[in-house]
């Protein structure tokens, strides 16, 4: 049985260690280019309709 070290006792290499074995994985996905189905709600800066052609 392993003796019991408190977390901030630890290295910062066992630190690193348990905090990527904590941590979840994408499998793959990007996050950054998912779309999910309320981001057609979401507030634009851009106009619309820019006021490119000036008469």
């Amino acid at each position: 049985m392993e003796k019991f070290v408190p977390f901030e006792k630890l290295s910062k290499k066992e630190q690193k260690k348990l905090n990527s074995a904590k941590r979840r994985d994408w499998n793959g996905l990007d996050p950054v280019t998912r779309v999910t189905p309320d981001s057609k709600k979401v507030y634009r800066r851009k106009p619309k309709h820019p006021e490119s052609f000036e008469e």
